[in-house]
């Protein structure tokens, strides 16, 4: 006897997904956000190194979220895998490309005692936060709007768009929701990492980035609601069934997707929460409470990224041009042994690198300091 039925797994892959790539907008966003500020919030070579140092001894972790999610997306969702990872190659390249001057930026920077040497890697560890931070935004833009692809019998993906048709307005939109809240976020942080001229900059630094982060997602909500075309399954389709998705019809409708908040009102509190998770983080920053603001700026990312994914549940993919074809939860997910076998492996190990990382944190907490950086010469970054 089964104690999980089919059904219920591709639900619990879809929360369990959902909770690793927020992780990642939470725990590398943060990264990203500091990175962006770099070159504006650090006026001398050693308040850079304060900034740079103060996700010094993380960053490198914080990265795992991204390849873990990537990794559990190939095992639970691999059509969706296949087709948005063709689909989206150039775009998911330039961004590979952009998120190697981080490592390298972090590991060079200081070692050579020049200023146009250590100048020249502030500004691409800003391209290698800044840019994948947006490209993040403008991939969720095109998933919203729907990505021109269709299987063949054998269900071989063909992606039939190209590079710059997904840098469209409404895409590119989501792009300054995401730099935006992840700027936001990584202020939050720098503000409870630092002190003096550094925390004072980042925390003018959340006026902007905050305002143009509720402004973007507000204009992007009424852009969903008004006038944009989502997906809807028009047949009847077994969430037990095995995965096929060339069986089932899909329409296009205008404001399809806001009728899970019809049909769940209290769904309506996920956009509230990404509204009030920055608005509340604004307010205790401007107090001093930083710890508190970061935590709250956690709930409203979480918040703006789980109204796309509460707006179009169970579309995960959908298809533009062959909208029968799009990819949902019922018919997208691994087998239920699959899916059983890596609930239980994800069951053991996300709790250990839950509570490593909140241990290490933990460890590592404090101010950084110009005078830490002095004394740390040659072993801080």
């Amino acid at each position: 006897m089964e104690i999980l039925d089919y059904a219920t797994l591709k639900v619990i892959w879809w929360l369990l997904i959902g909770v690793l790539l927020i992780g990642f907008a939470i725990m590398d966003g943060h990264d990203m956000g500091i990175g962006s500020l770099l070159p504006f919030v650090g006026r001398t070579d050693e308040e850079r190194r304060v900034i740079i140092n103060s996700i010094g001894a993380h960053w490198e972790g914080n990265q795992t979220w991204l390849i873990t999610g990537a990794g559990l997306i190939f095992a639970a969702w691999p059509q969706v895998y296949a087709t948005a990872f063709s689909g989206f190659y150039w775009a998911l390249l330039l961004v590979l490309w952009a998120m190697f001057f981080r490592p390298v930026g972090f590991k060079y920077r200081s070692l050579i005692h020049n200023q146009t040497w250590r100048t020249t890697w502030d500004w691409l560890l800003f391209v290698g936060s800044f840019v994948p931070a947006l490209l993040f935004g403008v991939a969720m833009g095109n998933i919203l709007l729907g990505v021109p692809f269709h299987f063949d019998d054998t269900l071989r993906p063909f992606y039939t768009g190209s590079f710059w048709g997904l840098l469209n307005p409404f895409a590119l939109l989501c792009g300054v929701v995401s730099a935006a809240m992840l700027v936001f976020h990584g202020g939050v942080y720098l503000m409870h990492r630092t002190e003096g001229v550094i925390y004072q900059r980042a925390r003018r630094s959340l006026i902007y980035s905050g305002l143009i982060a509720l402004l973007a997602f507000a204009a992007a909500g009424v852009w969903v609601a008004s006038g944009m075309e989502g997906y809807v399954i028009t047949s009847n389709i077994d969430p037990n069934g095995v995965a096929d998705p060339l069986h089932k019809t899909v329409a296009m409708q205008t404001g399809a997707w806001m009728l899970n908040y019809q049909r769940a009102p209290l769904t309506l509190l996920v956009p509230l929460l990404g509204f009030a998770g920055i608005l509340l983080a604004w307010l205790l920053a401007r107090v001093g409470k930083t710890l508190l603001a970061f935590v709250a700026s956690a709930l409203g990312v979480l918040g703006i990224i789980g109204t796309m994914a509460v707006s179009m549940f169970p579309v995960i993919l959908p298809s533009s041009s062959q909208p029968s074809m799009s990819l949902t939860v019922w018919d997208a997910s691994s087998s239920h042994f699959t899916l059983v076998v890596m609930l239980v492996v994800t069951g053991i190990l996300l709790p250990i690198v839950v509570s490593y990382t909140g241990w290490a944190f933990r460890i590592m907490r404090g101010k950084v300091t110009k005078e830490y950086v002095r004394e740390n010469e040659h072993s801080a970054y």
